[in-house]
């Protein structure tokens, strides 16, 4: 198996340590990458890859919105790779940066009736999955991200995340 190598910063936000962060982002970045490269559409690096997980608060996360994307409020999580890829194609050594908002995170896990670790694992993996070409901006490509979404957090023993939902998720 390939290696991933990825830094954890808290910029802002009552995170968990640093350490607990380390700890769930090796075990959730360690499941979806094996799932990855088992899944005959992806191609996935032979040498170490990285990518920098930040966990910030919403006010951060609504400048960077509002920034990069030109939506003034917060989201859950955003990814920026560090190259244009597509599913299936190799991505470089860099990966790129996978950014969290702590109080989205903390109220969509209450409004879904999940604990919070669950629903930031699954934050995680979707923001992972962006980095490696993957979106949801129709519903071909929804069902795609989607489906190994629901394999990846399944190996990690969670639920899926989409079960009774619409496919398309917020672009």
């Amino acid at each position: 198996m390939a290696e991933i190598d990825f830094q954890v910063s808290i910029e802002e936000g009552d995170w968990p340590s640093e350490n607990e962060l380390q700890a769930l982002a090796e075990r959730v970045l360690k499941a979806a990458a094996e799932v990855l490269e088992k899944d005959e559409r992806q191609r996935f690096p032979k040498t170490a890859t990285e990518l920098s997980l930040v966990f910030t608060d919403d006010e951060a996360m609504r400048a960077i919105n509002a920034e990069w994307r030109k939506k003034d409020k917060a989201t859950n999580v955003l990814s920026f790779p560090a190259f244009p890829i597509a599913p299936g194609e190799m991505p470089g050594p860099m990966l790129g940066d996978i950014i969290i908002a702590r109080e989205t995170v903390e109220r969509e896990a209450r409004e879904l009736e999940k604990s919070f670790e669950e629903h930031l694992s699954h934050l995680m993996v979707h923001g992972f999955l962006h980095l490696f070409g993957y979106d949801h901006m129709n519903n071909d490509e929804a069902e795609i991200m989607e489906g190994l979404e629901t394999r990846i957090l399944a190996v990690l023993g969670l639920s899926d995340p989409y079960e009774g939902q619409d496919l398309k998720m917020e672009p």
